[in-house]
C-alpha cells in the first residue's frame, strides 16, 4: 500500500485502502500497522488533523480497531 508522509512525532506516513476500509501506518519508532474497518472519514480525519499522533490516539487506537502487525 502506497503511504504519505506526515509531519509527526510518532507517525512516519499513513496509507489508505478505500475499497477494503484498510489503514496502514508505519511509525518513527518502528512497524507498520494495518487497522481494519476504518471508515474513509476517520482517516481524512487523520490527515487533516493539527496532531495526526493525537488524533490517531484518540479516534483510532482507543476506538477499538482491529489492527495487525505488517512490518
Amino acid at each position: 500500500m502506497q503511504r504519505t508522509p506526515v509531519s509527526s512525532s510518532n507517525l512516519h506516513s499513513v496509507g489508505y485502502d478505500e475499497t477494503s476500509s484498510v489503514l496502514e501506518i508505519a511509525f518513527l519508532h518502528g512497524g507498520v500497522y494495518q487497522y481494519s474497518n476504518v471508515p474513509k472519514n476517520i482517516y481524512q480525519g487523520l490527515m487533516a488533523a493539527a496532531s495526526h499522533g493525537t488524533y490517531f490516539d484518540v479516534n483510532i487506537k482507543k476506538a477499538g480497531y482491529p489492527y495487525q502487525k505488517v512490518g
